[in-house]
This record gives structure tokens, sequence and C-alpha cells, in this order.
């Protein structure tokens, strides 16, 4: 099945005139400390595409580059367990991977696991996933279903070897993003759509941290993982082929508004 807007508008989490901004969700990333880049790229999709809250936990040694970012976009300085900062109930979905590095493995592990033990909906990206490369049990054991993973084809093998999508997710229990040309969304329980909604021109750096950064802003407006997937890759997508030619990743941010108003 093709991936299109009939299939997950309705679920869509269009505001009404009560919502306010904890209503549309507390988003939480955890950044990296040198390539900053990614966090900030996913921190301005995520409330492009309407998290009404959006924080960027990272090392000290990078808050100066985060604190000098997006003015609405919050940052804290990273202290202890990952896990303290998202204590309150009202940050909601947390995205860990983008930017983050490889200088701490054990760090970022034990960030990952914890985040999903919180039981909160996640977005998995980049070394979020290629920290458990040759060594997925832990991972795969503690994914749930409000869990999205978006790897391309190489972190894809890594976890889940020669499976297709749909058994990967099936398997792990999440919905899996595997990220192509023709990109397939899988859910555990054997849905899966296929989008080839997009453009050549979304091979750029970055674009990847903007669909994580999409999806988690969904993920903290209370929308679905399987649909806030399928809608954040078609967005994604959209944004792409509306800009064309010339595409750097901030540029997809500022297609969302104009999609958004069509979709409404």
């Amino acid at each position: 099945m093709n991936n299109n807007p009939a299939q997950w508008r309705i679920s869509f989490p269009f505001p009404s005139a009560t919502t306010h901004k904890y209503v549309r969700g507390h988003a939480v990333i955890l950044g990296g400390s040198s390539m900053t880049g990614a966090a900030r790229l996913a921190s301005q999709a995520a409330m492009r595409i309407g998290a009404g809250v959006c924080t960027i936990v990272a090392d000290p040694a990078s808050g100066v580059i985060y604190r000098n970012g997006a003015p609405h976009v919050l940052y804290e300085p990273l202290t202890g367990d990952f896990s303290g900062h998202y204590a309150d109930p009202r940050r909601n979905a947390l995205l860990l991977g983008p930017g983050f590095g490889r200088e701490d493995d054990e760090i970022l592990r034990k960030a990952v696991l914890g985040a999903l033990a919180s039981g909160r909906a996640a977005v998995l990206d980049a070394d979020a996933l290629n920290v458990f490369a040759g060594q997925p049990e832990p991972l795969l054991a503690a994914l749930h279903d409000g869990c999205v993973l978006t790897p391309h084809a190489g972190e894809f093998e890594c976890l889940f070897g020669d499976q297709a999508a749909e058994s990967a997710a099936k398997a792990s229990g999440a919905v899996v993003v595997l990220k192509g040309a023709e990109t397939t969304i899988a859910a555990p329980d054997g849905r899966v759509v296929v989008n080839n909604h997009a453009t050549a021109y979304l091979a750029t750096a970055g674009s990847g941290d903007v669909l994580a950064g999409i999806i988690l802003g969904l993920l903290a407006q209370g929308m679905p993982a399987f649909d806030a997937a399928c809608a954040g890759v078609w967005i994604h997508g959209e944004a792409g082929l509306r800009f064309g030619p010339g595409l750097t990743a901030p540029d997809l941010i500022e297609q969302i508004p104009g999609i958004l108003r069509e979709l409404t």
C-alpha cells in the first residue's frame, strides 16, 4: 500500500480552540556535543509540526551552542542520568541518536534503555541504533509499540540482518521506518506501507534529522506511532518535492506550515 494522507489524516493532531502548549506535548531530545546541528534541526522540525515545547539536553561543554540556537527551543545541561530530564510526566516524547556521536557508547546505551523502560513514546535514530550494532538483543528486548526506529539500510542490517522491515517490526514490537528511495514503514501488527512520495534532493546532510524531528513532534501531540511515522515520512517527502533543486535540510522545515495548511 502506498503512503498517503487518507490513511492517517483522521488521527492527525490538529489543535482546537482550547489547546494549550502542554496539550501539544513536550518533546525532549538528547543532543550531541560535537554534531550539534542534528538536534537543532530535529528540535525545530518537532515544533514546526506542532509540539508545544521542545527541550534539548546535552553536555554542558556544548551548552553555548544550544543556548544561542532557536530562541523557542529550550536547553538543559545533561546532569547525571538522562532520565532525570523527563521525570515530569508532561515530557512525553523522546528522541535519541541524531548527532550524538560514539565518544561514550555506555552513556548512550544507558540513555536509550532508560528511555524505553520509561514507556514514553520515542524515536531512535542514527547512533542510538548504531550503538547496539553487533549486540542488538538488549535493544530489541526493551522496544515497545510506542517506539519508532528510523534506520537507513546499513543501520537496519546491523540490527536485523536480512529480515524484511515487516518481520523486523513484528520481532521488535516497534514501528520501523526503513529509509530509502522508497521508504518502508512497518508496524508490529503487520501493517506495512511504502512511501514513494519523495525526491532525490532529500539526499543531503540533516534531512534524516528533520524527519526524526517531525515524527517526534507528532508523537508528542499524541499521534499513534505508526500513523506518526507514516505522516512524518509523507510530509518530509512533500517538503522535499515542494522545494526541489538546491534543497538543504533547513529548507524542509520551512515548507511545513504550508503543508499543514493544506492538510487542515
